[in-house]
C-alpha cells in the first residue's frame, strides 16, 4: 500500500522533474528514465510514456519525431503552457520545501 501511495505523490515531482528538462533540451524516453533513475526514481518505459502522453495531450510537452540511426525516436520540448506551469510549480514546491524542511 505505501509503494502505491508513494507512486501517487512521487507522480507531480516527476512531471516537475520532466518539463524542467524538457525546457533545457528536447528529451527523450530513455533518456528520462535514465535521469530520472539518478535522482531515485525507478520506473519503466510502460509507466513513464503514459506520463509522457498525457503530458503532451495536457498541452505541456510538444512531440518531434526524429530518425536516429534508422529508428524513429520521439523527442518531448516543453511547450509554452508547460513553461508558465513549471514556473507556478517551482514557486510551489520552493514554499512547500520552506514549510517541511525542518
Amino acid at each position: 500500500m505505501e509503494d502505491r501511495i508513494l507512486r501517487k505523490l512521487f507522480l507531480g515531482f516527476i512531471q516537475i522533474h520532466i518539463l524542467h528538462h524538457a525546457m533545457e533540451h528536447p528529451i527523450y524516453g530513455v533518456w528520462m528514465l535514465d535521469e530520472l533513475k539518478e535522482h531515485g526514481y525507478e520506473m519503466s518505459a510502460g509507466t513513464l510514456y503514459p506520463i509522457l502522453h498525457n503530458m503532451e495531450s495536457d498541452g505541456l510537452l510538444l512531440k518531434e519525431e526524429r530518425n536516429v540511426d534508422g529508428k524513429v525516436r520521439k523527442y518531448y520540448s516543453a511547450t509554452d503552457k508547460g513553461e508558465i506551469i513549471l514556473e507556478q510549480a517551482r514557486d510551489k514546491a520552493f514554499e512547500l520545501f520552506k514549510e517541511i524542511k525542518d
